[in-house]
């Protein structure tokens, strides 16, 4: 195939087919593996506490480049949530998002 605009286009066009079709292999060949199990509550992330985690904080901002979305989650204990605010208001943009929710039922024993 000559070296050409469209010769060129064609084979990335190729490449990303057989890229998508080795990734559903991949992922059909996964399909019947089992979950990790659950090995119990889950520590809040801050250094240095042993409390078990009872929220999920998720904070999504513009990279620092512009370029993308940043998203940044933590499992904090109450007391760590508490205190917990938007960081990055200054990278903030149109899908901007801070979220407190709490762990399911599950997750907190």
């Amino acid at each position: 195939m000559p070296d050409t605009k469209s010769g060129r286009d064609k084979q990335a066009r190729d490449e990303e087919r057989r890229q998508i079709e080795r990734d559903i292999s991949e992922a059909r060949e996964r399909g019947d593996e089992t979950e990790p199990p659950d090995d119990g509550p889950v520590a809040c992330y801050r250094r240095g506490c042993t409390e078990p985690a009872a929220f999920e904080v998720t904070e999504r901002y513009q990279e620092e480049t512009g370029k993308g979305a940043v998203e940044a989650t933590a499992l904090l204990c109450a007391d760590h949530t508490a205190a917990e605010a938007p960081a990055n208001l200054d990278s903030a943009y149109e899908e901007y998002v801070f979220r407190i929710e709490p762990l399911s039922a599950g997750n907190d024993d």
